[in-house]
């Protein structure tokens, strides 16, 4: 009959988790205000919005601010959470 292998002491993982999280925040940040910018063409043409020349549209800051703030805390939350998750055997 074979030996189950002793137990691993835990592994400090502060490190990976610092790297990940900054990351992925400079990712989510970049994605999420592409994203918002996406929504600002959406929003302009569905509500007729007047164009503005040589810009996506005259309001695309806001929509851009407010997707990368949204993207640069979504991205990191959910990279860590899935990738703690894994390391801790939990499967649910």
């Amino acid at each position: 009959m074979p030996v189950p292998p002793e137990p691993q002491p835990p592994q400090d993982v502060t490190a990976r988790n610092i790297g990940v999280g900054c990351f992925t925040t400079v990712a989510g940040f970049f994605s999420g205000g592409m994203l918002g910018v996406l929504v600002s063409k959406i929003v302009e043409a569905v509500t007729g919005a007047p164009k503005c020349e040589g810009i996506p549209t005259c309001d695309w800051g806001q929509y851009m601010l407010v997707g990368a703030a949204i993207g640069a805390i979504t991205l990191p939350v959910l990279a860590l959470w899935r990738l703690n998750r894994g390391a801790s055997g939990d499967q649910s």
